[in-house]
């Protein structure tokens, strides 16, 4: 792994926006960005602004937080960039899709409750298993899947292959599909 790749843990929350894509971690990055403003504004353009109590206590308190965060990060990039893994839930999802295809819905399901260890928020995954569970008419599980769904960030570029898979539920079921329900 290339040491360039590190640079991203001196900022806390970067590693995971950068190499997943997590908008979980943009709190981290965002408040890491205005404490070191902060800091820096009170230290060196308007040191009458904060007594020098307050700026050593930023500087004393955040720097540890500061390395442990770096530390944190390095200790978790090589897994967070890891091409391996996310070559691994490829081929599972890709495996699972053959199964579900081939009706072996048993080893299906395996295959991506496997890869929803992995990640488990991956649309894809979570729409081929809300759809395995449609099959199978296991509908309150599909429904409860979907319905967490529509909760995740990562999800909201699916939301047209979500609400088909409500109408086919509903279409088996005899009932108005979840986002018909949430519009009345």
């Amino acid at each position: 792994m290339s040491g360039k790749m590190y640079a991203t843990c001196v900022w806390p929350g970067l590693t995971d926006l950068w190499w997943r894509g997590r908008l979980s971690a943009l709190p981290y990055a965002i408040a890491f960005g205005g404490v070191l403003n902060l800091y820096l504004i009170a230290q060196f353009v308007y040191p009458e602004w904060l007594p020098k109590s307050v700026n050593q206590l930023i500087f004393w308190v955040g720097s540890p937080i500061w390395l442990l965060f770096i530390f944190r990060d390095i200790k978790l990039l090589p897994s967070t960039v890891n091409d391996e893994q996310s070559l691994s839930t490829e081929d599972l999802f890709n495996d699972a899709l053959a199964h579900t295809l081939r009706k072996q819905y048993v080893e299906a399901e395996g295959l991506l409750t496997d890869m929803l260890a992995i990640e488990p928020r991956d649309p894809p995954a979570l729409l081929l298993l809300a759809g395995l569970y449609r099959t199978t008419n296991r509908y309150d599980a599909a429904n409860l899947l979907l319905r967490e769904m529509r909760r995740l960030e990562v999800a909201d570029r699916w939301w047209l292959e979500i609400q088909a898979e409500e109408r086919r539920i509903a279409a088996q079921v005899g009932d108005k599909p979840v986002a018909e329900k949430i519009a009345l």
